[in-house]
């Protein structure tokens, strides 16, 4: 890895999740990934559908309140890994700028204390789910 991406904001917005662009997911179209990944949480098809045209930040809030699937902790990294896919391959300037990082390492760095999907960058701990989907994603891409 010849650099490091820690943080998807400023001009790297476009890797977060709550970047605006459309999202085709399970037979719907939402105005980010966030908000297909939130609305992924319930099997609900009428629940899902309230999803569409949230914010991302509205999206996230909302879905703290759905129903969860009863499987959603055994398939969330899935859902996650689907929507990113879905998100990249629809989008194909976001796909082009995803290949375009080469080898560099992708850490979504936060300071909300996020130490699953990110880092948190007061203790510089976390798993970096979504970074290692993105670079997943992104060798995928690559080949």
């Amino acid at each position: 890895m010849s650099k490091v991406i820690d943080c998807f904001k400023g001009e790297h917005h476009w890797l977060s999740n709550f970047y605006s662009c459309p999202v085709h997911f399970e037979g719907l179209t939402f105005k980010n990934s966030e908000a297909a990944f939130q609305a992924a949480k319930t099997l609900n098809m009428d629940e899902r559908e309230k999803f569409v045209g949230l914010s991302p930040l509205i999206a996230k809030r909302k879905g703290r309140r759905v129903k969860l699937r009863s499987d959603w902790e055994d398939v969330k990294i899935v859902v996650m890994r689907n929507v990113l896919r879905c998100k990249f391959s629809q989008n194909p300037e976001l796909k082009a700028k995803l290949i375009a990082t080469g080898d560099s390492k992708l850490e979504e760095g936060n300071n909300h204390g996020d130490r699953t999907w990110g880092v948190c960058s007061k203790t510089n701990t976390g798993k970096n789910l979504l970074g290692k989907i993105l670079m997943e994603i992104r060798a995928e891409l690559m080949n």
